[in-house]
């Protein structure tokens, strides 16, 4: 189901607002200011939502290289259920799984000002980071617009909206003790109104390096970087893979550093960057704004209180 078709709907906000459950908006959805495509659509949502498998607690990643340790004031999604988010949900081309999705307990991925962790793990070796203090990151954003540009031309040639690199929503820093390194893009898409928010973390590793990616609207920056450093602190990898436990004997060092993290030329190599750069909140544009109270009804009869 795709969302441009409900675009036209803002008109029965005030009526969804004032309905106390899900299942008194099922019944609403029943009269006749609306159409049939959009009581299917609340349908649609209301049992995709419902079937969600949403965990907290410690949580094994896929693979076996990492794990995460999740607070209750947030949950975790499997790698299928952030499929359905990523691409159903919001709108983005298909893709492989990545290793699931954290967001915020309290929120769904269908509110308008939610946003969500995206998580995947890159093996191509351990990484230097002795170039640190050298990285010229003015530079570097001048080097990566002009590949976004290029992005942007395969984009447009596959019938997806245009891309373009704004500048840094905050320019990259990295944690030499954790080694964890963070920036923050902002990206224009199309003819939206709201620019994307990209707030990338990489966790350095014996073999590879962990990604998590905030993917939101830019409004949701300064909500990001006051649950920043609950997110860094969730992500670690398991023994045997630590940064520390490198071992030059046997294992291999990857032909690049930090700066190509922030680049993304690694993931380029592996044909995930076109992936990375596609990924936006859709449903910001297609479905209105104020379909949040809609949505935020989902959440009053679940026990979990996500």
């Amino acid at each position: 189901m795709t969302f441009s078709r409900f675009a036209g709907i803002a008109g029965l906000m005030l009526a969804l607002l004032s309905i106390g459950s899900a299942a008194q908006v099922l019944e609403e959805a029943a009269e006749p200011q609306l159409t049939e495509e959009e009581q299917q659509y609340i349908a649609w949502a209301q049992q995709t939502w419902d079937g969600m498998e949403r965990s907290s607690g410690t949580v094994e990643l896929p693979g076996g290289v990492a794990s995460l340790e999740v607070p209750e004031s947030f949950y975790y999604l499997n790698p299928e259920d952030s499929k359905v988010v990523l691409e159903d949900i919001w709108g983005n081309p298909e893709s492989e799984l990545t290793l699931g999705m954290l967001f915020p307990a309290g929120t769904t991925p269908f509110d308008g000002d939610s946003w969500g962790v995206t998580i995947e793990y890159s093996e191509e070796g351990y990484i230097r980071d002795d170039d640190a203090a050298e990285i010229d990151y003015s530079e570097l954003l001048q080097d990566m617009q002009v590949s976004t540009r290029e992005e942007s031309k395969y984009r447009v040639e596959n019938g997806y909206e245009s891309i373009s690199l704004v500048g840094w929503a905050e320019a990259p820093y990295y944690d030499a003790e954790l080694k964890k390194l963070y920036w923050a893009k902002e990206l224009a898409f199309g003819e939206m109104d709201t620019n994307t928010l990209n707030y990338n973390i990489r966790v350095l590793g014996r073999k590879g390096v962990l990604v998590l990616n905030f993917i939101a609207g830019m409004p949701q920056l300064e909500d990001i970087k006051q649950n920043r450093e609950a997110v860094l602190s969730m992500a670690s990898f398991n023994p045997g893979y630590r940064y520390e436990e490198f071992d030059p004997e046997v294992d291999k060092v990857a032909a690049y550093g930090l700066g190509a993290l922030v680049a993304g030329k690694v993931l380029a190599k592996t044909g995930a960057l076109a992936g990375v750069l596609l990924l936006l909140k859709k449903f910001w544009v297609l479905i209105p704004l104020a379909l949040g109270g809609l949505f935020k009804l989902f959440r009053r009869g679940d026990k979990g209180g996500q």
